[in-house]
């Protein structure tokens, strides 16, 4: 009997075929394994059915770290008049038109790291890699995946590693970046007029310069870094001048975890994450300080581990325990992704620019995530998890979703898969709506995709939601608008398979409401296709309109005024009174103030209050340090909120913490009473809406739940309410998640 094995997931491009091979060869099975559009197709004969029960477990248990199993599924045919007598790797599908599956850039593994020193073609290379490992998305061009249609295309293979790459049991078998020294991409720079292309004398060149407190900047996987010791104050004071970033929190490199432990308070979960071939960047408590420039007034750490080889190189060459490793570009610019952008954005500002000749096709920034609970929270959704599909549980072909304004990625439908592009960024000059564009367009022709429906957010002035008009205009395409927090609570239902309706607590800055308000404090009833608003937060005076969330003293002397309270003394003498006076006259007047729900805009105000953030140097700093600053330890019993109706008002508990702050009480102690007050209402408010409507989930969604203290406080409280809850996880809470929830939701009408 011929068995037939289906799996679906990411399975091409990872070394899954080599891996399968070698099992069957260990276990006596005849057949061929062969890429298959969207996944991979096993025709197998077993001598035992417990050689095919253990086969399939083995298949399911120790595929390789980078693969992941969607599905896989079996069926039996007839043995072939011409049996197998071997097992065989085939040529892969060359209709490319189904596929979905473009495995991320993956951290180079260990085993090709020690070939770095046992090869003698491979010594200290450093764009060394495997099936298992080194890049994929960044240099493709096109599809089927293979050499010719990558950005390895000008480096043609040498022997030995034609050899390898032809050989179905070694590890590079199929590795399409396959390379060594003697014909792979080389790094290398201009100092004092003088180019270097030797990568000993480069790295001690880059070594010196870190030491001496420099900064440099150097090409990697999906873009350009800078790179300064984060041990040397100077050195980082100086990349804030390069970036033009005061406060923002810097992302540092461990050299390893061992290192990285004496710094950070790293759980099971984290340090899984840490390790894993992806290398996100993990959001950490802070042990022990770095340079205080880092993250000043941040109790958390943004860290990760090396993942190309030059990472692994500098640390030997260095004593410092870390180095600051952030994006290379500036003023809100794309990272850049050549010699010419490089050198047109900072060329001139740092010590050196390390460049290699290995093209990037695809940008992409480093990803973020934090555990919350057990639960890895994405936060940023880039290299390491882009391009890898999202089941959807629906047919999704041919709808592309534009998603939102700020952190935005885009998605088209394959299938019944959501492919969601890298982030992108917030759509706000010219060079990142180029991206943008440029980026949907790559991934239109590499996934073979044919747009019928177009899907966008409510709001008509995104530049989204404009370019999602223009295509519907130039090609006639229906375009459906979404309404924005609908998408977001739609993105969690899609995570995780749910179709059946949901109470959906969307908490976010900002969102166009059905009203022609800002909504983002909503309680919803949802499924897939439509929704009912069941209660929001109180509105509030945006006093500037969206200026208001750049100022947050704006929201707090907003608050008072409307709710007829008291300016404290304190907060009159940082503001001003005269500018406190002309504000409240624009809300009487109703000036350029629209009214807003946004549970992100009461974040703001309590920290303005606090004296935490009056004027934010970058978006969402408010909220950030407010809850940097709560307490860790302790009871904190949430403040009285008047959540009986449809409406909450929270001046009952701006009433309590005024009193608070007369008694003095401080900042950390009020921030934690404010964050029970958030996850007790949120909890309350639920079980009012469960027993309401008979609906049972509830699921949480909008930026304002990229807050650890407060995701963390609503999970212990969800467990013992007998409510179900579902955070977003794999599919960023952020506006980086809305496009998926725009494409569930047009489906699903």
């Amino acid at each position: 009997m011929l068995h037939v094995i289906y799996i679906r997931g990411l399975v091409q491009g990872v070394g899954f075929r080599p891996f399968v091979y070698r099992v069957a060869r260990e276990m006596g099975v005849k057949g061929e394994v062969g890429n298959h559009t969207g996944g991979l197709l096993i025709r197998a004969v077993f001598p035992s059915d417990n050689v095919r029960e253990r086969f399939l477990r083995r298949i399911c248990e120790e595929h390789p770290d980078v693969a992941s199993i969607h599905s896989l599924t079996t069926c039996t045919e007839p043995e072939p008049s011409a049996a197998y007598t071997a097992f065989t790797i085939t040529s892969s599908c060359d209709d490319a038109d189904e596929v979905t599956q473009v495995a991320p850039d993956m951290a180079v593994c260990p085993e090709c790291m020690s070939d770095r020193t046992t090869q003698a073609h491979r010594l200290g290379y450093p764009f060394i890699n495997c099936t298992h490992c080194g890049p994929r998305f960044s240099i493709i061009r096109d599809l089927p995946y293979d050499r010719e249609r990558t950005t390895m295309r000008p480096f043609r293979m040498c022997p030995q590693c034609r050899a390898e790459y032809e050989h179905p049991s070694d590890r590079r078998f199929h590795a399409q970046p396959i390379a060594c020294n003697h014909c792979g991409p080389v790094y290398y720079a201009l100092y004092n007029n003088v180019r270097h292309t030797c990568y000993d004398d480069l790295l001690r060149l880059a070594s010196r310069l870190l030491r001496e407190g420099e900064v440099i900047a150097v090409k990697g996987i999906g873009g350009y870094h800078f790179v300064c010791d984060a041990a040397n104050e100077q050195a980082v004071r100086r990349l804030r001048e390069i970036k033009a970033r005061d406060t923002k929190p810097f992302a540092v490199m461990f050299r390893n975890q061992e290192t990285l432990d004496a710094y950070a308070a790293v759980n099971e979960t984290e340090a899984a994450c840490l390790a894993s071939p992806r290398r996100p960047i993990v959001l950490l408590e802070q042990r022990k300080p770095l340079a205080p420039a880092v993250n000043p007034g941040m109790r958390t750490l943004g860290v990760m581990l090396p993942y190309m080889p030059i990472h692994y190189d500098w640390f030997e060459r260095l004593d410092t325990p870390a180095l600051v490793m952030t994006s290379g570009n500036r003023n809100d610019l794309p990272i850049a992704l050549n010699e010419a952008g490089a050198n047109e954005q900072f060329g001139e500002s740092v010590a050196l620019v390390l460049h290699h000749t290995r093209e990037i096709e695809n940008r992409t920034d480093d990803s973020v995530l934090h555990v919350c609970g057990a639960l890895p929270c994405l936060i940023r959704r880039s290299r390491g998890y882009v391009p890898e599909p999202l089941p959807a549980g629906a047919q999704v072909d041919g709808i592309l979703a534009f998603g939102a304004e700020q952190v935005n990625t885009f998605a088209l439908g394959k299938g019944d898969a959501i492919v969601q592009s890298q982030y992108i960024g917030d759509l706000k000059n010219w060079e990142t709506f180029r991206f943008y564009t440029g980026a949907m367009e790559r991934f239109t022709k590499l996934l073979r995709f044919r747009p019928r429906q177009l899907v966008c957010d409510l709001h008509p002035d995104y530049l989204s939601s404009r370019e999602a008009e223009r295509m519907a205009a130039a090609t006639g395409l229906p375009l459906l608008r979404v309404q924005h927090h609908h998408a977001h609570a739609a993105a969690c239902m899609v995570e995780y398979g749910l179709k059946r309706p949901v109470i959906a607590i969307v908490m976010d800055g900002a969102g166009l409401g059905d009203d022609g308000h800002i909504w983002g404090g909503e309680f919803l009833c949802c499924d897939r296709s439509s929704y009912r608003r069941l209660a929001h937060l109180e509105y509030l005076p945006m006093a500037g309109g969206d200026k208001a969330a750049l100022e947050p003293w704006r929201m707090a002397a907003a608050c008072l005024h409307t709710w007829g309270l008291p300016m404290p003394a304190e907060f009159v003498r940082r503001i001003g009174e005269e500018r406190i006076v002309l504000l409240c006259r624009m809300i009487d007047r109703k000036v350029h103030t629209p009214l807003t729900s946004a549970a992100g805009r009461l974040f703001d105000a309590i920290a303005s209050l606090l004296g935490l953030c009056d004027v934010s140097s970058h978006r969402a700093e408010a909220p950030v340090l407010l809850e940097q600053a709560a307490a860790v330890t302790g009871r904190f019993y949430p403040y009285r909120l008047d959540a009986d109706g449809d409406v909450v008002s929270f001046r009952p508990a701006l009433e309590d913490i005024l009193g608070d702050m007369e008694d003095g009480r401080p900042a950390e102690y009020i921030s934690a009473r404010f964050h029970a007050t958030m996850a007790h209402l949120i909890v309350g408010k639920a079980r009012q809406l469960t027993v309401q409507t008979g609906v049972g989930d509830v699921v949480l969604s909008g930026g304002c739940f990229q807050n650890k203290r407060l995701v963390t406080e609503l999970q212990q409280l969800f467990a013992v309410s007998g409510m179900r809850l579902y955070v977003p996880s794999h599919i960023p809470c952020n506006d980086s998640g809305i496009a998926a929830g725009q494409m569930i939701i047009a489906a699903g009408r």
